[in-house]
């Protein structure tokens, strides 16, 4: 996005990719379906960002979810908004996407150059395997520190911070918790815990999650990333829908002599997942409808936090704002901008985490753009 906005400012620009090939995060992220933005006004989608929300604000208004529609459109790919208002290409990945931003960067001149992973400075040049280039003005998209498989593994951390510019450690996020199961869970991993209200310090989502082998995965843990790394307990409501007294009502209504388990199944139509995590986190269950009630909303389980930092989606921590200007270049190295994951801020997934990273790396091309003289394009 960085080249982009550069390139149709009339600058000649090069991208230097680590890797074989470009976007491979991207791809990744395309396999699942590359949701790209969550279709919300600006004032609904800042909160997401936390304590970066003020920082980033100016640039998500520049960049926002229906501008990002726009810009997908505009490379000639269809996009959709599903019934939770994610916002996902027509072809469902991110390899179409793909090849026509490429091709449009292509028509602007950009040129791509594979297999040069940037190792530092030597003066005012940039040095890479095959060589050092010294351009008037670099933007560095360098990636956090997770999936490190795919080119981010965090190295440039040493050589920025030898410049005195100010970085927060790396922290997971988006990233799955970490629980050891009792036996009586083993029928149920793989499965899915639907239809639950997930919350963790001050946040809350209704969602869904996976049961997998070290814990629990998915959007609705996800969303929590933030407070579960500080060691926050998960909290269960299983059913949402109903209040304290009603789910009372309803276990009373069973036979007395019915077991907690067929009551749980009969009163209340929980399914075996849902009875397994009840049992799990409250065991043994109390008789007592009241209490009963109160514990199906409010479960709470302990875990061994998130799942380490390459196995997270995306992190937390890198270069501070404080050592940006207000064009996101650095202040102890003028004509040298950053964008996307190496800023430090975080957004859960489900469209946030794709558009900051557009909206960053747009917003870095534009600074730069206007650090060479250039007014950047409409």
């Amino acid at each position: 996005m960085a080249a982009q906005e550069l390139a149709r400012a009339g600058a000649l620009v090069t991208v230097f990719e680590a890797k074989p090939t470009v976007a491979r995060k991207f791809l990744m992220a395309g396999k699942s379906g590359l949701n790209l933005a969550k279709n919300e006004t600006f004032d609904q989608q800042l909160p997401h960002y936390f304590e970066a929300s003020a920082a980033l604000a100016p640039m998500l208004a520049g960049f926002d979810a229906q501008a990002v529609m726009r810009w997908a459109e505009g490379l000639g790919q269809a996009v959709f908004t599903g019934s939770t208002q994610r916002v996902f290409p027509v072809a469902m990945k991110g390899s179409p996407l793909l090849r026509a931003w490429l091709r449009y960067l292509h028509q602007l001149g950009v040129t791509i150059k594979t297999n040069e992973r940037w190792q530092g400075w030597q003066g005012t040049a940039l040095a890479f395997g095959s060589g050092s280039v010294a351009p008037d003005v670099t933007v560095l998209a360098l990636g956090g520190a997770s999936w490190s498989r795919l080119g981010s593994d965090g190295a440039w951390v040493k050589t920025l911070g030898e410049t005195g510019s100010a970085l927060a450690p790396f922290q997971p996020t988006n990233a799955g918790l970490c629980r050891a199961w009792s036996a009586h869970m083993a029928p149920h991993l793989g499965a899915a815990l639907k239809g639950v209200r997930l919350s963790a310090g001050d946040l809350s989502t209704r969602g869904e999650a996976v049961l997998s082998q070290s814990g629990l995965e998915g959007g609705g843990i996800y969303m929590l990333s933030r407070a579960l790394r500080t060691g926050a307990p998960l909290r269960i409501d299983l059913l949402p829908d109903l209040d304290v007294t009603q789910i009372q009502n309803r276990l009373e209504n069973v036979a007395r002599k019915a077991s907690t388990k067929v009551a749980l199944r009969k009163a209340l139509r929980l399914d075996p997942v849902k009875i397994a995590i009840a049992q799990e986190c409250a065991h043994p269950l109390p008789r007592s409808a009241r209490d009963l009630a109160r514990a199906l909303k409010a479960l709470e389980l302990d875990h061994q936090g998130l799942a380490p930092l390459d196995q997270a989606i995306s992190v937390a921590g890198g270069v501070q704002f404080e050592a940006l200007n207000d064009d996101l270049m650095l202040r102890n190295r003028p004509g040298v901008f950053c964008a996307g994951e190496m800023l430090d801020w975080e957004a859960p997934t489900g469209g946030y985490l794709i558009t900051g990273c557009l909206a960053t790396g747009r917003w870095a091309g534009r600074g730069a753009a206007r650090y060479l003289g250039l007014e950047p394009a409409d």
